[in-house]
């Protein structure tokens, strides 16, 4: 909020309650403690204390910008899966970016499965508006089951989908409603294949490949099992 801001704000606080004193330092001196805040959100936070009391204080519309935030970030249920490229100040950096995201309301409310990429979602056209972010603030995306723009489908397998169990390119893999830390196995070998430059294998042929395994071994150990109760010796 800058000078004029604050300006601005005073007139529209003496509006609401014109018993309140004001004189031609307030504005100053309240631009001093809320410079750091949006004059929107001030001015919402304005409107949310004067409908309860008769009189406005700084330090109470930082409170209720404060509390606004606060039920932003935690409507938006952020999960940052991170990049294994990344240093920890650099983690530390793009999830700052995405809880202040989050605050300015920005990534909006978000339900848990959406976060954690389980929910179903539509595929996002070929050059999509992504947001207002650019660069490391581009990590929000992560938060709302997007894929970062700087994670490599070829090396990395969060940044392709699974296609066990769903999830989205840039989100974790789930055994039923459970995050697991590792990845599906088939999600692995699509990405070592992709780097190769090798056909995906036939997700319905592998794993009638796996039950026949299966249930061939069990047959072998049941004859061997068979053949020592007719062993006589």
């Amino acid at each position: 909020m800058n000078s004029q801001e604050a300006t601005a704000l005073c007139a529209y606080v003496h509006q609401l309650c014109p018993q309140q004193r004001f004189n031609e330092h307030t504005p100053d001196v309240w631009g001093d403690v809320l410079g750091p805040y949006a004059l929107e959100d001030a001015r919402a936070a304005v409107v949310a204390v004067a409908s309860r009391q008769p009189f406005v204080s700084p330090a109470e519309i930082v409170t209720e910008i404060k509390a606004r935030r606060a039920e932003r970030i935690e409507l938006a249920n952020i999960v940052y899966d991170g990049n294994p490229d990344e240093s920890g100040a650099e983690s530390g950096a793009a999830i700052r970016e995405i809880i202040r995201a989050a605050g300015d309301g920005l990534t909006g409310p978000s339900s848990i499965r959406a976060s954690l990429g389980t929910a179903e979602r539509l595929a996002l056209p070929p050059g999509a508006d992504h947001g207002p972010y650019e660069g490391r603030a581009a990590a929000v995306r992560a938060a709302i089951g997007k894929m970062p723009a700087d994670r490599d489908a070829t090396k990395d397998p969060r940044g392709r989908p699974c296609r066990r169990c769903g999830a989205a390119p840039g989100t974790s893999c789930t055994t039923g409603t459970r995050r697991r830390r590792d990845v599906h196995p088939i999600r692995l070998e699509d990405t070592k294949r992709a780097a190769a430059g090798l056909p995906l294998l036939d997700l319905g042929a592998d794993e009638a490949r796996i039950k026949a395994a299966s249930a061939a071994a069990l047959h072998l150990t049941h004859d061997d099992g068979q053949e020592q109760e007719d062993d006589p010796s």
